[in-house]
């Protein structure tokens, strides 16, 4: 989620950074962001979903921004592709796989019309054998939000910097089990599992109506809902979802379920789990990184014990309060987590490497955070075995093997962004 920010902050906001903008040959670059990051209520945009939530979240709103890429010269080729999609699915019925791009949008996800949760890019397309069919397909490959690829970069950098056999999970020789808290419109569950071949994606959402939200308004896979007993929803894919998602949709499981209950109730390993879980308020519920809660304990014991990462995005909008300063325990709970950033980093690297290294059998662990380019986010990084056989324990070693290990992570998994970007913003070392 994007920290609520004032309007004059949203006005400057290019003004201050400082970042330097890569070349462009991303569609998720924010060189494009002013195409979806404007007002609601101008007249390019427009309401496709809107309802309230009992969880949280206040009144949940979909908005639709058109997108000026991929230009209509490359439409053809994407229809082409869908057409054999078709044919793989249906032999025989080739002639009604014919399909029409009719356009690209952004899609933005608000809570209370003030943050924006998250963005995606979707393409929509009807059937020429059904002239009145209109499909969403969110594009895997696009990651509009700059702390998505963030969490990407130094995620991936850093688990690769713990021994694991990140090329072969990639490659689909090795299962990545991967758990991601906050589901928004899903763009990194989607990211991860259509460049990780090999990658199982666990999803956990606490609020059904956002759910319905990134099915419904913002393409995402409908086959990966699950139900409470395991299963999924579906039985099994229609034919256009067999189309739009075989090979990924299989690899996603959405949960609509509380994060702590499902760790608690989970028997799953994960080697990477993301969390990005601000509700309608910017609130980082207190359970979550509260370093004596079920939550963090239990996540602790499904973590893989030789290289488990966890990335964590964090507001950091807010002024940090002095660590000395008292609170009471009433506003602890309700203040913006900008106040707690480094509280949350402590916890987390306490709970899942302070504590785990007192198992003998555990390898050495550390925790960093970098700062954002363009938003007021900062990301935490949490990860095991990073330092077996090495100090790990000085900033700039840690650092240099981040940058050397993103150099192979941006090429083997394609990536249409630069990780060193996000890698050398701000590089703190949690103490």
């Amino acid at each position: 989620m994007l920290p609520r920010a004032g309007l004059s902050w949203r006005r400057h906001a290019r003004r201050l950074c400082t970042a330097v903008r890569p070349r462009i040959e991303d569609e998720g670059d924010w060189f494009y962001s002013s195409e979806w990051w404007g007002s609601d209520f101008e007249s390019h945009s427009r309401a496709v979903l809107r309802s309230t939530s009992e969880k949280g979240n206040g009144v949940v709103s979909v908005f639709a921004y058109p997108s000026s890429r991929p230009n209509e010269v490359y439409w053809p080729e994407t229809e082409k592709w869908l057409q054999q999609r078709y044919a793989e699915i249906k032999p025989g019925y080739e002639q009604n796989g014919h399909f029409r791009i009719l356009g690209y949008q952004w899609r933005v996800l608000r809570f209370n019309d003030n943050t924006r949760q998250s963005t995606v890019k979707i393409m929509a397309a009807y059937r020429e054998a059904e002239p009145h069919s209109l499909y969403f397909m969110q594009q895997a490959h696009c990651l509009a939000v700059p702390y998505l690829k963030s969490m990407v970069a130094v995620g991936m950098s850093a688990i690769s910097s713990c021994h694991y056999e990140l090329t072969a999970a990639i490659h689909g020789k090795k299962r990545m089990h991967i758990l991601c808290i906050g589901h928004g419109g899903g763009s990194l569950p989607l990211f991860l599992a259509s460049k990780i071949q090999g990658a199982v994606v666990h999803i956990v959402e606490i609020d059904p109506i956002v759910i319905s939200a990134s099915i419904q308004a913002m393409g995402f896979p409908a086959f990966s809902v699950m139900t409470q007993s395991g299963k999924r929803a579906l039985s099994k894919p229609d034919t256009i979802n067999e189309v739009l998602w075989k090979g990924i949709h299989e690899r996603l499981c959405l949960y609509d379920a509380d994060a702590e209950k499902f760790i608690l109730e989970n028997n799953t390993l994960y080697d990477m789990v993301f969390i990005d879980a601000y509700d309608g308020d910017d609130i980082f519920p207190h359970k979550l990184w509260d370093p004596d809660s079920p939550f963090l304990k239990s996540l602790s014991d499904h973590l893989h014990p030789d290289h488990g990462t966890v990335v964590v995005n964090l507001h950091s909008d807010s002024d940090i309060l002095n660590p000395m300063e008292s609170a009471s325990g009433f506003y602890q709970h309700l203040l913006p987590m900008g106040k707690y950033v480094s509280r949350v980093c402590r916890a987390y690297k306490d709970v899942l490497v302070n504590e785990h290294t007192n198992d003998a059998r555990a390898g050495f662990g550390l925790g960093f955070t970098v700062s954002v380019p363009w938003v007021c986010n900062s990301t935490l990084v949490v990860c095991r075995g990073f330092g077996s056989g090495g100090a790990f324990d000085n900033r700039d070693i840690v650092l240099n093997t981040l940058i050397s290990k993103s150099t192979q992570v941006e090429h083997v998994m394609n990536l249409p962004f630069s990780c060193l970007q996000y890698i050398k913003r701000g590089f703190i070392l949690v103490e």
